[in-house]
């Protein structure tokens, strides 16, 4: 009985320019996570940003889809080597849940309840380049994947779109989440393989 899931294996890499080094394509989607899946009730869920113990910003479900949506079509990179291209996602730009937020951060730490964190620059936050996502392929986020909401951070390896996302928390110092903790890279680009430290 394996004690991990298949998409940990390691993998030939095709010959695809779309392909960051060392990844192999996929077509499905392989479920990976660091624990268990929490269920989430959304009259409960919330989305807040702190900076220290202050709140600058909060949500709850309805009023985060209330907000203006996005459609995002993009390609994901998994660390455990696999690539799937042209994924199809909706949801809310961090651009939009920071704008009015008056801050000289410089990094972020996503939480997401079960306890998971990842530290992101905010910078990659920025511009376009992430989201508060909750659909998948024109369906709900499914539970296994991160839903109701998980953080797309699309240009960095996928373990820094955290599943289950509920807030972010803005920092001047980097400081390491979950699997940084454990010896991944601080940043996570796929294209310059910043896998581990």
């Amino acid at each position: 009985m394996a004690i991990v899931s298949r998409g940990f294996g390691a993998r030939r890499r095709a010959s695809d320019p779309q392909l960051p080094p060392g990844q192999y394509l996929t077509e499905d989607f392989p479920v990976l996570s660091a624990g268990p899946t929490p269920r989430i009730d959304l009259a409960t869920w919330t989305f807040e940003i702190q900076s220290g113990t202050d709140t600058l910003a909060a949500w709850s479900w309805d009023e985060l889809i209330a907000l203006e949506i996005e459609d995002v079509r993009t390609d994901i990179h998994c660390v455990t080597r696999w690539s799937k291209l042209g994924t199809s996602w909706r949801g809310v730009s961090i651009d939009t849940l920071l704008a009015g937020i008056d801050t000289t951060a410089s990094y972020a730490t996503a939480h997401s309840y079960g306890g998971y964190t990842t530290n992101i620059p905010l910078a990659e936050l920025r511009g376009g380049r992430a989201w508060v996502a909750f659909e998948f392929d024109g369906a709900p986020l499914d539970p296994e994947h991160g839903g109701p909401a998980r953080l797309l951070v699309p240009h960095l390896y996928f373990w820094k779109s955290a599943k289950w996302v509920h807030g972010l928390t803005l920092m001047d110092q980097d400081a390491p989440g979950f699997w940084e903790q454990n010896g991944y890279s601080m940043h996570g680009d796929p294209w310059t393989e910043e896998r581990y430290w």
